[in-house]
C-alpha cells in the first residue's frame, strides 16, 4: 500500500495528549485588567466675608480640597487687586488668629462650603528692608556725632576729635554692632514671614535712630568724662561686649541651620559643638540674652545714662519677645526642655 494512503487511513492523534476523537481542554481566555475606579473629587465652595462688616467680598467655586490658604489668597487677589496676598489676613473667626499660608483647606474645620473672614493688614514692607533701614540709621547717625559735624556742638568743635580714648573705642564697638546686624540681615537671617506692616518701620526707626542720636550726643560731647574706674572698667566692659557679640552671632548661626532655605519648619534648638550655644540648655532665646549682655558691657564702658536707659528699654522689649517665643515652644513641642527660662537662666 502506498505510504500516503496508509497515513490517510490512520486516525489523527488529538492535540494536548487527548485520545482519538476527544477534544483538548479549552484555551483559557485572557482576563482584561480591571478598570481602576476614580474617586470623585469633592470640590469646595469658599466664601470670604469682611471681618468687620460681614459683607461678602468674594465667592470661589470649585476649589480643590488640597488648596492652601496661600492659594486661596491668590484667588482672592484676582478679584480684589488692591489686597495682595501679603496684605491679607484670612481667619476662621472674625476675631480669631490668622491662618497660615501652608494650611490646607480640607484639613481645616470647615465643610464643603467654607466661610472665611478677611482683614486688611495694611500696606506691607519686607523684613529685610525694615532691618536694613533700622540698622543703617544708628550707624550713620552715631558717626555724625563722632566726627562732630557742624550744627551739633559749638562751631569751635566742628570736625574735632575727643581726647579720651574710650570715646573712640565706643564708636568702634557701636559701629561694629550695627555692621554685624546689617550683614546678618543680608546673609544669615531667614524670615518665616516675608513682610510686616509698613507703619512699623516708622515706629522702629524712631526707636533706634532716636536712641542712637541721644547716646551719641553725650558720649561724643566735648565735656564728656570717662568712666570713674578708668582703664580697668573699660577693659572689663570691652571683654563683656565682645564675648556677647560673638555669642549672639553664634546663636543666629545655630537658628539659621535649623531651618532649610525656603522652609518654615520649626524645630527645637539645641546646643551644638560651639560652646557659645551651650546656653540653650538653660534659655529659650539666648540671642536676646547675649544682646542684653552686649549693651550692659557698652553701658559699663561709656558710663552714660542714655545708654543705660536704652539698655533697660531694650531688655523690657526683649523679655516680652522671649516670653512669647518660650510659650510658643511649650505649646508646639510636647518634649520641650522644661529647665529652660525665656531670657535669664532660672530667673526670667
Amino acid at each position: 500500500m502506498d505510504t500516503l494512503a496508509l497515513e490517510a487511513t490512520q486516525p489523527k492523534k488529538a492535540q494536548n495528549g487527548a485520545g482519538p476523537g476527544v477534544p483538548g481542554p479549552p484555551t483559557p481566555a485572557k482576563r482584561k485588567p480591571a478598570k481602576k475606579t476614580k474617586k470623585a473629587v469633592v470640590f469646595f465652595e469658599v466664601e470670604i466675608l469682611d471681618a468687620k462688616t460681614k459683607d461678602k467680598l468674594c465667592f470661589l467655586d470649585k476649589v480643590e480640597p488640597n488648596a492652601t490658604i496661600g492659594e486661596i489668597k491668590s484667588m482672592f487677589h484676582k478679584s480684589h487687586p488692591q489686597w495682595y496676598p501679603a496684605r491679607q489676613s484670612i481667619r476662621l473667626d472674625p476675631k480669631g488668629k490668622s491662618l497660615k499660608d501652608e494650611d490646607v483647606l480640607q484639613h481645616l474645620p470647615v465643610g464643603t462650603t467654607a466661610t472665611f473672614y478677611f482683614r486688611d493688614l495694611g500696606a506691607q514692607i519686607s523684613w529685610v528692608t525694615v532691618f536694613l533701614t533700622e540698622y543703617a540709621g544708628p550707624l550713620l547717625i552715631y558717626l555724625m556725632f563722632y566726627f562732630r559735624v557742624p550744627f551739633i556742638y559749638a562751631p569751635k568743635y566742628d570736625f574735632t576729635t575727643s581726647k579720651h580714648w574710650v570715646v573712640h573705642l565706643a564708636c568702634m564697638c557701636h559701629s561694629f554692632h550695627y555692621v554685624k546686624r546689617l550683614l546678618e540681615t543680608l546673609f544669615v537671617h531667614r524670615f518665616s514671614h516675608g513682610t510686616m506692616p509698613l507703619r512699623n518701620i516708622f515706629k522702629n526707626c524712631t526707636y533706634y535712630w532716636g536712641f542712637a542720636a541721644w547716646m551719641a550726643y553725650y558720649i561724643n560731647h566735648p565735656l564728656y568724662t570717662p568712666p570713674i574706674y578708668g582703664e580697668q572698667q573699660i577693659r572689663l566692659a570691652l571683654t563683656v561686649f565682645l564675648f556677647c557679640q560673638i555669642g549672639n552671632f553664634s546663636i543666629h548661626i545655630a537658628l539659621r541651620n535649623l531651618r532649610p532655605p525656603g522652609s518654615k519648619t520649626r524645630k527645637i534648638p539645641y546646643p551644638t559643638k560651639n560652646p557659645f550655644t551651650w546656653i540653650f540648655l538653660l534659655v529659650s532665646c539666648p540671642n536676646y540674652t547675649y544682646e542684653l549682655g552686649s549693651w550692659l558691657g557698652f553701658t559699663l564702658m561709656t558710663q552714660c545714662l542714655p545708654v543705660a536707659f536704652f539698655t533697660l528699654v531694650g531688655f523690657i522689649q526683649m523679655t516680652v519677645w522671649a516670653k512669647g517665643k518660650h510659650r510658643s515652644y511649650l505649646k508646639e513641642f510636647r518634649d520641650y526642655p522644661t529647665l529652660r527660662s525665656p531670657i535669664l537662666p532660672f530667673i526670667l
